[in-house]
């Protein structure tokens, strides 16, 4: 078994798909970019390369430690003179509010973007990480599966798209096939860019409630939107919060903007 191919990677061999990444995170004048699993180091060269026209430092971040001993090696110059940092570890055991307590980070948490061509089972995680984070980057540019890009991206709404829209507006930069990796993947990739992040959305809405309702929401596709919340609020409430917030009570929770969801949250708060 090829190493990286054990840890669920598809190591990105095409420059041109790399380039596209790189610059669709708009690294501006002094940011920190972090790289999680750059692998052998193709998406990693782009970003130095950006990196180095406005005094930003690239931090990747690899689990593998046969690949941190190839990047160390590979980028041995940029390492010396500060423009890149390589961490051996796992980016999902980073927690970055000790990090923000304890100010012993590499990362500053306060003007950075994460750049990745990440494994497909760790998607949903990583996209959660980051847009709930205590100090969310100002964007993400990932290489992910393209179907899920395009479910992130969808007006047919999921708890997915409605998660990543709440903090966030997500576009498809472009597909990426699956030729352009090796060892090659079953599918196609879509470079998926979610900028503008921030908790504005939450602003007038707890977030904890927020989530509570979307996930009695989808509990159950095939049922109508009220009858599934009917079974976490009282019926009578959400009966009420439906027409205050000028919902189909026939509607399905797929069929319901963010905006309405924002709504009920707010109204249901009052009825909690």
């Amino acid at each position: 078994m090829k190493r990286g191919a054990k840890l669920g990677q598809h190591f990105l061999k095409a420059k041109w798909a790399a380039r596209a990444l790189a610059y669709a995170v708009r690294i501006a004048h002094g940011d920190t970019v972090l790289e999680i699993g750059p692998g052998k180091g193709a998406l990693t060269r782009e970003l130095l390369a950006i990196a180095k026209d406005v005094s930003a430092k690239v931090v990747a971040i690899e689990k593998d430690e046969a690949l941190v001993a190839l990047l160390n090696e590979k980028f041995a110059n940029e390492i010396k003179s500060g423009k890149l940092i390589v961490v051996a570890g796992d980016i999902r055991d980073i927690n970055q509010g000790e990090t923000l307590k304890s100010q012993r980070s590499l990362l500053d948490w306060q003007n950075y973007v994460v750049a990745a061509n990440i494994p497909y089972y760790i998607t949903g995680e990583i996209i959660r990480k980051f847009l709930t984070a205590e100090a969310q980057p100002r964007a993400m540019a990932l290489l992910v599966q393209k179907e899920v890009a395009k479910r992130v991206i969808s007006n047919k709404e999921s708890l997915l798209s409605l998660s990543v829209k709440a903090y966030g507006a997500p576009k498809i930069v472009m597909k990426v096939p699956r030729g352009n990796f090796s060892p090659a993947p079953n599918v196609d990739s879509a470079i998926l860019l979610v900028e503008n992040i921030s908790r504005k959305f939450f602003s007038n809405i707890s977030e904890e409630l927020f989530f509570k309702v979307l996930h009695a929401g989808f509990k159950s596709k095939r049922k109508f939107l009220l009858n599934n919340l009917s079974g976490t609020f009282e019926k009578e409430n959400a009966a009420r919060a439906f027409a205050e917030c000028n919902i189909n009570p026939k509607a399905r929770a797929e069929d319901v903007p963010l905006e309405k969801w924002g709504c009920l949250a707010q109204t249901l708060a009052t009825r909690v």
